[in-house]
């Protein structure tokens, strides 16, 4: 199996990591299972976040059980926070820190950075990357990390040379990051997290995509899950190794072919709607329901772009602008129908 070095952060793992999004969804007990069942396979990466619920404290309590880092063993933990202030992002890091059962995380990450105004405000004095900075000399923190769904964001995050770990959406239905920015940062010896291999649930040929995935060389692909026989199944994939076969290749073109018109690469070049809409959010409801829970998208922050969503007028100044061309208010109000559905059946 494929190991790594990280950029120039210098940490060696294996390229396939343990996301921590799916963990949150299931029980304790299950979660438990989960990780433990990984680790004890060899996983030897975890990413989570501030934002995924129960997913620190249930990772933490995953790695006191099974005694990492007590058997000569370790494991490199990521976690994250999309606080854009310096004093939001010392919270969430003290709280990340004793949830995750640790006085120190190898990688944390500002997450979330949207578009640029985001990014100004998370690098500016007092924003959350000075916090970061000085978490990192009181050694709370080990190195410094972005994660966004904008290319331009995390381009211009290459050019000022501030992190030494960006996370990127990457899957065989989001490839523009091969072409210019994966190889950026390794010219530049900044490690790359590759995460939504699946495009957030939208792949359903889990093996294709993960298999596409890891044919990237030295990115190191995140993928969530919440069973242990998930998590055999992708270990296999990653045991297996290989380049794609011809008919896969038709296969992934199959699904690219189907996918055209329906999903939202989440460029942003749709913003800003004049009611306010988050449209990337509405058009990744069903990815974020099936990530997320049901019950978490709708306690979370995300729900008000549902309420902002409902005042859709269809003014198609959003579809102008979409370089796919897609139908954005036909797919908001689709969605908006189905999450409905689905709200009316958790209550039935």
């Amino acid at each position: 199996m494929e190991r790594m070095v990280l950029g120039r952060t210098g940490l060696e793992t294996y390229r396939l990591g343990l996301g921590g999004i799916p963990i949150q969804r299931v029980s304790e007990a299950e979660a438990l299972e989960t990780v433990g069942h990984a680790l004890e396979l060899g996983v030897d990466f975890i990413d989570t976040s501030r934002m995924y619920t129960t997913s620190e404290r249930r990772i933490g309590l995953a790695l006191k059980r099974a005694g990492i880092d007590g058997d000569g063993r370790y494991v490199v933990i990521a976690s994250k926070s999309q606080a854009k202030t310096a004093g939001a992002m010392r919270a969430d890091l003290e709280t990340s820190l004793r949830e995750l059962q640790r006085d120190y995380i190898d990688i944390y990450k500002c997450h979330f950075v949207t578009d640029q105004a985001d990014y100004d405000r998370v690098t500016s004095p007092g924003g959350a990357l000075e916090a970061l900075q000085k978490a990192r000399a009181e050694g709370l923190i080990g190195y410094l990390g972005i994660s966004s769904h904008s290319l331009e964001v995390l381009d211009r995050a290459l050019d000022d040379d501030l992190f030494d770990v960006i996370m990127v959406c990457f899957s065989l239905l989001e490839t523009r990051a091969r072409d210019a920015l994966i190889p950026k940062a390794r010219d530049r010896n900044v490690g790359v997290l590759a995460m939504k291999p699946f495009s957030g649930g939208v792949i359903e040929e889990a093996r294709l995509a993960l298999k596409y995935a890891l044919a990237e060389p030295g990115v190191l692909v995140v993928a969530g899950v919440e069973y242990p026989e998930l998590f055999d199944e992708n270990w296999r994939v990653f045991q297996e190794g290989g380049a794609l076969t011809d008919a896969e290749r038709r296969r992934v073109e199959g699904i690219r072919q189907a996918n055209d018109k329906v999903f939202c690469r989440r460029c942003g070049y749709c913003q800003p709607c004049t009611e306010y809409i988050p449209i990337a959010t509405i058009l990744g409801v069903r990815s974020l329901v099936k990530r997320m829970g049901l019950e978490t998208f709708r306690g979370g922050f995300l729900w008000g772009g549902v309420e902002k969503a409902r005042n859709c007028t269809a003014c198609g100044e959003c579809m102008v602008r979409c370089p796919y061309e897609l139908p954005i208010p036909d797919l908001i109000r689709e969605n908006l129908e189905w999450l409905d559905e689905q709200v009316r059946n958790q209550s039935a």
